[in-house]
């Protein structure tokens, strides 16, 4: 089988990864296998190789196509092979860096010395110095993490799961607490070493919908990690049904649950909430239909809140005032008292949101304030 119309398989097997990585070069649109268009939280879309090395996996997971129990053609890429693909992409502007991940095709060892190597090769080879982001295999060793955060701009483990009940529900064959956490606790102890890529990053990624965890668990889970870790950010994959999977014939997700989980997360993460500032239903779940934002404001008893005086903590729980502009707010502030919201419009607060939960002096401009 050609090279090609391996990386027609391994590039669709890779499909349900996410990640984001910020850049502002353009590629031409071409229509070759593996080209994802990551998405930054700025908007910008950048282009991506994203394949697997091995569609081959011993691990039993309900929702993966690639799962031990499937009877289908097995591929694998040498890592040889994979580098030098990626970078006919790059050296032809289709692509701007690579994202890297594989099934276990043997053990996890073995797995991720062939996607160290491959990155390897890249760097001390080839020597490309662009974009790398590869995933960490559960259960790899220290070291096998160590030297791959040495190559790698970001590495991510995929978490799958909040609980450990809650991995049961879609593998056997993995061990929670060993297999995931621990490996996520090792890379965030190397991360930041003299040895490591420079400003190198983790991540992580959840399946959502695909077992019976309520919201509140994920984002007890979440909030846990940003506590614990120095995690860059979470992803929340929708669960979609594969045909030939356990979980085949199970509903999807709705997107608009993982919509609101990504806003909830963000309020953990960047606004540095804590789980119980949110708000759940009966059913531990966040509301479809209202932001968890202004949810929250209303159980607050901060508002309004002064704009010339109230400290940074405060003025990111105001909707429509996000961490940017409530520092510039503090700056402003400093030499000259804001007087209207057209001035607070002007540094990019929402003022339509905003406006019930502020005041200027201790003066309303709105007779919103009505909880």
């Amino acid at each position: 089988m050609s090279t090609l119309s391996k990386m027609k398989v391994l590039t669709d097997s890779a499909q349900f990864d996410l990640c984001d990585y910020v850049n502002h070069h353009k590629s031409s649109q071409v229509n070759l296998p593996g080209i994802y268009h990551a998405k930054g939280r700025n908007g910008c879309e950048v282009p991506l190789f994203k394949t697997l090395l091995s569609n081959k996996c011993k691990n039993d997971c309900k929702y993966c196509i690639n799962q031990n129990k499937n009877n289908f053609t097995r591929l694998e890429l040498e890592p040889d092979e994979l580098a030098r693909v990626f970078l006919s992409y790059y050296n032809n502007n289709y692509v701007n860096g690579l994202f890297l991940s594989s099934g276990i095709s043997d053990n996890e060892e073995n797995t991720m010395e062939k996607i160290i190597e491959t990155i390897r090769l890249l760097r001390k080879k080839y020597e490309y110095d662009d974009y790398i982001h590869i995933k960490i295999i559960p259960g790899a060793s220290k070291d096998a993490i160590k030297r791959s955060m040495a190559l790698a701009n970001r590495v991510s483990l995929n978490i799958e799961a909040a609980t450990p009940s809650g991995l049961e529900e879609l593998t056997s064959t993995k061990d929670y607490n060993k297999d995931i956490l621990k490996r996520l606790s090792w890379i965030n102890s190397l991360e930041g070493k003299s040895y490591v890529y420079p400003n190198s990053t983790h991540t992580t990624q959840l399946i959502v919908g695909a077992n019976n965890e309520t919201d509140r668990e994920i984002l007890n889970r979440m909030e846990k990690l940003y506590k614990n870790s120095n995690l860059k950010r979470s992803y929340f994959s929708a669960f979609t049904p594969v045909e030939g999977t356990e979980f085949e014939n199970k509903d999807s997700c709705n997107v608009d649950r993982t919509s609101k989980l990504y806003h909830a997360d963000a309020l953990l993460n960047e606004y540095k909430y804590n789980l119980k500032e949110l708000v759940f239903d009966n059913n531990d779940h966040l509301s479809l239909d209202e932001d968890p934002k202004i949810l929250a404001a209303r159980k607050m008893d901060i508002f309004p809140v002064e704009i010339n005086s109230s400290p940074f903590i405060d003025l990111i729980r105001v909707p429509g005032i996000g961490v940017k502009s409530a520092k510039k707010i503090i700056n402003i502030r400093k030499k000259h008292p804001f007087q209207n919201k057209e001035e607070l419009k002007k540094i990019g607060v929402v003022t339509g949101r905003a406006e019930p939960y502020i005041k200027f002096n201790g003066n309303y401009q709105s007779d919103l304030f009505n909880f």
